[in-house]
């Protein structure tokens, strides 16, 4: 007679989730019946092709936009019914291109992060420098701070909109978009930036991502969208394959290690290099 054993303990809710979500702008709907679990303390990116939904979803988790079904639950509490402000204290967003006011200095911006924490009879307080200097300390713009954001590259300026993110202090940071318009070099930078507040801070981020090779080099988890809906979540090196890429971008492929990391690396093939014959060599006038 076999001993009885206990079932297996449920893992824990995660902070962030979705469930049921069905997402519209007016009478279009873009995301239905969707249902998405944030891993707490790891690094999310949502891939997926344009207009596939990606940024859709990210905006209703941040609450910029109101599920017409389903839900958004932050720690077990639906969404919708949690004050701003509070929402403010827990959860920090980065939209896709963010504007900031004309003649607006790098210190300003960052401090702006300090509002949801400040009250009518504590406008500034000690913890409030303090969250600022370290927003500025480990995005490396503390030499940047007295500068306007009027003049700095892109780079620059991106590195200070998520200082501002990083000094409302949340332990939730959606990104959407957060390298777009930038070179390699700032591309990188950004993200290397983002995956060490994950690392040294154990910060849970979500960040919607257009390249598929870098979201499968910083992710830990990565969803991946096409037409409103989840294809395949779950570890990079679990979800990204050569079908996959096919499923969801349209696009042949072979998927290889990436020689650095071992992540996996998206080579596009070239179907049309088949079609055309190689050239007649060309016989010299001398032959």
């Amino acid at each position: 007679m076999s001993a009885h054993r206990p079932p297996a303990p449920r893992p824990p809710a995660p902070r962030l989730e979705a469930r049921g979500l069905t997402l519209a702008y007016e009478a279009r709907t873009v995301v239905e019946g969707l249902d998405v679990r944030i891993p707490d303390g790891r690094v999310t990116v949502i891939v997926g092709p344009n207009a596939c939904g990606k940024s859709t979803l990210l905006r209703a988790l941040g609450r910029l936009l109101k599920p017409v079904r389903g839900a958004v639950l932050l720690d077990g509490e639906e969404l919708a019914r949690i004050p701003t402000k509070r929402i403010a204290q827990r959860l920090g967003l980065l939209p896709q291109s963010p504007t900031a006011p004309e003649g607006i200095s790098v210190a300003d911006l960052v401090s702006r992060g300090r509002q949801p924490h400040q009250s009518w009879w504590q406008q500034w307080s000690p913890e409030d420098e303090a969250a600022v200097a370290e927003a500025l300390e480990r995005t490396s713009t503390a030499e940047l701070a007295e500068r306007s954001m009027d003049e700095l590259s892109g780079g620059q300026r991106q590195r200070a909109w998520i200082a501002m993110a990083l000094a409302q202090g949340t332990d939730i940071l959606l990104l959407d978009e957060p390298t777009t318009y930038l070179d390699i070099a700032h591309q990188v930078e950004v993200l290397d930036l983002v995956r060490r507040l994950n690392v040294e801070r154990g910060r849970t981020v979500v960040a919607v991502l257009h390249d598929l090779n870098q979201a499968a080099r910083y992710a830990d988890h990565l969803v991946a969208m096409r037409d409103g809906r989840v294809v395949a979540q779950g570890a990079p090196g679990d979800v990204v394959t050569a079908e996959l890429v096919r499923e969801v971008f349209g696009l042949e492929s072979v998927v290889v290690p990436d020689p650095v990391t071992g992540t996996p690396l998206v080579v596009p093939g070239a179907p049309w290099a088949a079609a055309v014959e190689p050239a007649e060599p060309v016989e010299s006038a001398d032959a």
